[in-house]
């Protein structure tokens, strides 16, 4: 590993301690390693980051924004489910560009530590989730949808990131993407004969509406009247379709 030496000492610490974590296999990663590699002194990293624990968080905060500039990178196209194969596209490409910065963001996951940065990312993909369930484009809540979604979109990337350049099959991701935004879709209730549709369709319209009224912040309802139709809509999105 090293480190371009005109990078200013900031970025070089940044990049050192993003590329150590990345190949850590969980290890400690010490204060001298960083300074050797980015090829500052420890009174530098404690000018920039006050520690070594406030720069890790800056390597974190730092790809964060970078991956989300890339996610909103586009002008929507009006369908969302579409924008959400642009999306898992994106993520793809963010991670086998960037590999080190990568790992460091989605893959250091340790037992029952579900890191702030995956909740981040769910929450940016139910954002355009949202829109398909009022749309009535979904047969599961966008909160469902959003995590079963970005977890195989991790699971992808980690997965294309290990192997070597010329045996990664990006056909295989975009299996995978079609495969489960299917599965969430209502594509996938209508095409099932063997599922109820009068049922299916009161699912699906309880979804729309559930998702319209949280992001509309209707004032036509009291607050306990909203609380409580909400929490039925809530019962009726979540029932079996079958």
């Amino acid at each position: 590993m090293s480190i371009n030496g005109q990078l200013p000492p900031k970025a070089r610490l940044l990049r050192a301690a993003a590329e150590l974590l990345a190949n850590s296999g969980g290890s400690a990663v010490s204060t001298r390693q960083i300074t050797q590699l980015a090829g500052v002194t420890a009174p530098t990293l404690y000018h920039h980051f006050g520690d070594k624990e406030g720069l890790f968080d800056a390597v974190v905060a730092a790809g964060f924004d970078e991956y989300v500039a890339g996610e909103r990178d586009f002008a929507p196209s009006g369908q969302p489910l579409e924008d959400i194969r642009r999306m898992w596209d994106n993520h793809v490409q963010f991670g086998l560009k960037q590999p080190e910065l990568y790992l460091v963001m989605f893959g250091n996951i340790r037992p029952e530590n579900r890191p702030a940065i995956v909740a981040d990312a769910e929450a940016l993909m139910e954002e355009m989730l949202n829109k398909a369930a009022v749309s009535g484009q979904l047969n599961v809540p966008p909160k469902e949808a959003a995590r079963s979604i970005l977890a195989a979109n991790v699971g992808m990337t980690l997965m294309l990131i290990a192997e070597k350049v010329p045996e990664r099959n990006l056909e295989l991701s975009a299996m995978t993407r079609d495969a489960m935004i299917f599965a969430v879709s209502t594509e996938q209730a209508r095409d099932n004969g063997s599922v109820d549709s009068g049922k299916s369709s009161v699912v699906v319209a309880a979804i729309a509406l559930n998702a319209a009224l949280q992001a509309s912040h209707s004032d036509q309802l009291s607050s306990s009247e909203l609380k409580l139709f909400l929490e039925w809509l809530h019962r009726i999105s979540n029932s079996s379709t079958s």
